[in-house]
């Protein structure tokens, strides 16, 4: 079995993803790297490279709109995608975007996804709404 390995290409541009995320979500991408590298070791670099250096960096969107994006189509996603739109709702509130912003994203996408999968989102905006309200007191 031949071993294959996820480079980087650009340190530039994975130093550049590091920053943004860190500044996006508001949490270590050293943090988020070690813990993908644990089971698959350059995953996390590739993630911060193209996603964050690279994607992020694209005229035409400010961040506000980008995380209010990526909410929704994680969203979108259902319960697999749960998990990044608990990670990106404080994202998008910290770039500028109000609970009743997050709430109409979410509100929107039952025509697209479905009720049930609508549901669950808004679920999960309470759930992170909740606990941000939790560290503020």
């Amino acid at each position: 079995m031949v071993q294959q390995t996820i480079t980087t290409t650009d340190t530039s541009r994975l130093e550049l993803g590091r920053r943004m995320f860190e500044q996006a979500l508001g949490s270590s991408a050293a943090d988020f790297a070690a813990s993908l590298d644990a089971v698959a070791p350059g995953f996390a670099d590739m993630i911060l490279e193209t996603e964050f250096g690279n994607a992020y960096q694209r005229p035409g969107l400010d961040l506000k709109t980008r995380e209010l994006v990526i909410v929704a189509t994680c969203a979108v996603i259902g319960t697999a995608g749960f998990d990044a739109v608990k990670m990106h709702i404080p994202a998008a509130l910290r770039a500028g975007a109000t609970r009743a912003e997050v709430v109409e994203v979410l509100f929107q996408i039952a025509f697209s996804a479905g009720l049930p999968t609508a549901i669950g989102a808004l679920q999960v905006a309470k759930s992170v709404f909740d606990a941000l309200d939790q560290q503020a007191a």
